[in-house]
C-alpha cells in the first residue's frame, strides 16, 4: 500500500448554486443550477449558443433537463429515422428540414454532423463545491493538465461516463471547450458526466486533498505502477498534455505518481487511451479491495 497522507480536515460543504428568476413576463429556462450539474464552456455559434451535431451528441442534449435547445435542424435523410416532433426526447422542438449544405453553414469546416444539428445554449457552469458536495466516499475524480485538443477531452469524458467518474476537470484557460466537436467526440457524455472548470489546478488538487481524496498524477516516469498506489477511498486521477505531461508544480502537488505498465517501443499512450486504461485498472482493483 502506497504511504498514508496525514489526517486533512474535511472540506466544509460550500454553498450550492442557484439559478436567477427569470425575468418577468418570460419562461424560466431549462436549467437546474441549483443540482450544478454541468459545465457549458465556449460556444461554437457565439457566447450564449452552440451548434451541437452528430446523432449520439444531439439526442443526447435534447433528452437533457438541463440543456436549453433553440433550434433542429435535419437533413430529409436524417429525418427518416428521426423521432416524431412530438416524441419528448426532441424538447418540444418541430425539426427544420434542410439540404446539407445549410447544416456545414453553422459547423466547422469538416464536421461530421450525419445531417443532424442542434442550436442550444452552454451547459449551467459547475463549482467545485458543487461535486463534493454530493460526493460519495468512493468517488472517482479525473483532472486533465492543460489538454487542449477536443478530440481527446470528448474521448476521455466517453470513457469518464463508462466508468462512472464523479467529475472531469478541467482548468479554464489552455483546455479544450465544449465545443460541438467535443460533444460528437464524447457521443453524448457531455450530458452526463459534470465539468467543471477551475482557475488553479494545484490549488484545486489541494482542495481535493482536504476532502479525502487521494490524488495520483500519472506520468510515465514515475517508479511505480499505478495500480500499486491505488487505495480504498475517495481517488482523483491526473493527466498531462501529450508530449510535455504534466507540468511540474501539478505532479509535485500529487499524493504520488503512478504509472501505466508498457512493453516494447511503444512506451506511452495517447492522453485518452490513457485515460480509459488507468480508469478501468483503478476501478477493476477498488472492486477487488475487501470492504
Amino acid at each position: 500500500m502506497p504511504p498514508s497522507r496525514p489526517p486533512r480536515p474535511r472540506a466544509s460543504r460550500g454553498p450550492r448554486l442557484s439559478a436567477p428568476p427569470a425575468p418577468k413576463g418570460q419562461d424560466a429556462p431549462r436549467t437546474d443550477a441549483a443540482r450544478g450539474h454541468r459545465s457549458g464552456g465556449r460556444a461554437d455559434g457565439g457566447p450564449n449558443q452552440n451548434w451541437l451535431f452528430g446523432h449520439h451528441a444531439v439526442r443526447a442534449a435534447l433528452a437533457n433537463p438541463e440543456r436549453t435547445c433553440r433550434q433542429l435542424l435535419l437533413t430529409p435523410e436524417a429525418a427518416k429515422d428521426w423521432p416524431p416532433a412530438k416524441d419528448p426526447t426532441n424538447a418540444g422542438l418541430t425539426p427544420t428540414i434542410v439540404d446539407r449544405a445549410e447544416i456545414d453553414r453553422h459547423l466547422p469546416a469538416g464536421a461530421v454532423h450525419q445531417g443532424v444539428a442542434l442550436l442550444a445554449d452552454p451547459l449551467q457552469e459547475l463549482g467545485l463545491e458543487d461535486v463534493l458536495f454530493s460526493a460519495t466516499p468512493d468517488a472517482l475524480f479525473v483532472l486533465l493538465d492543460q489538454v487542449t485538443d477536443p478530440h481527446n477531452v470528448g474521448a476521455i469524458l466517453r470513457s469518464c461516463a463508462v466508468f462512472g467518474v464523479t467529475a472531469l476537470i478541467m482548468p479554464d484557460r489552455n483546455a479544450a471547450a465544449a465545443t460541438g466537436t467535443l460533444a460528437k467526440t464524447a457521443s453524448g457524455a457531455l450530458e452526463a458526466v459534470p465539468v467543471v472548470r477551475v482557475v488553479n489546478l494545484s490549488r484545486t488538487i489541494r482542495q481535493l486533498q482536504e476532502a479525502d481524496v487521494w490524488v495520483i498524477g500519472l506520468e510515465g516516469s514515475a517508479e511505480k505502477q499505478l495500480e500499486s498506489v491505488l487505495r480504498p477511498g475517495r481517488i482523483a486521477l491526473v493527466l498531462g498534455a501529450e508530449g510535455p505531461g504534466l507540468r511540474r508544480l501539478t505532479g509535485e502537488t500529487c499524493d504520488i505518481l503512478g504509472h501505466l505498465p508498457t512493453a516494447g517501443e511503444f512506451a506511452s499512450l495517447n492522453v485518452s487511451n490513457a485515460a480509459a486504461v488507468a480508469l478501468y485498472a483503478t476501478r477493476r482493483v477498488l472492486a477487488s479491495e475487501p470492504t
